[in-house]
């Protein structure tokens, strides 16, 4: 019999290499599948149409109008009063930007006044530049 005096023994050790990467595999896959949306405050059916998508703007400010005829500001909800009103808080969103883009982002069933509210708001606050935005119709 051979007993060993001073025997070492091994501790067991975790390898953490493999599950770092598994788990940057699983990351880089949440990444690229996941789709962000920008009017995620309000449900908005967009009209469709057929067009080029245009350039992201800084200098523009985004107003959703769904078809009850709620108003949002770059996702902070607004209540519309008086044009007067709107209109400031329009100038509020735009800061210091003297002459700022109005992106109209109006569900496909809201009222054609609503629409229209914002953009004599817009007019009274001395902001000429209005777009809006569509959904591009499938190709076939």
């Amino acid at each position: 019999m051979r007993f060993r005096p001073h025997s070492f023994r091994e501790e067991p050790e975790i390898n953490f290499i493999p599950l770092i990467d598994v788990l940057l595999v699983i990351l880089i896959f949440l990444i690229i599948t996941t789709t962000y949306t920008k009017q995620s405050e309000l449900q908005i059916n967009l009209p469709t149409a057929e067009s080029a998508k245009p350039a992201e703007r800084v200098d523009q400010i985004d107003i959703a109008v769904d078809a009850t005829g709620k108003y949002v500001i770059n996702k902070n909800a607004v209540t519309y009063s008086t044009r007067e009103a709107f209109a400031t808080e329009l100038k509020r969103a735009a800061g210091d930007n003297k002459d700022p883009v109005i992106t109209i982002s109006a569900d496909a069933q809201a009222s054609h006044q609503s629409v229209i509210r914002v953009m004599e708001a817009a007019q009274f606050a001395g902001f000429g530049k209005i777009a809006f935005t569509i959904q591009q119709t499938p190709k076939k």
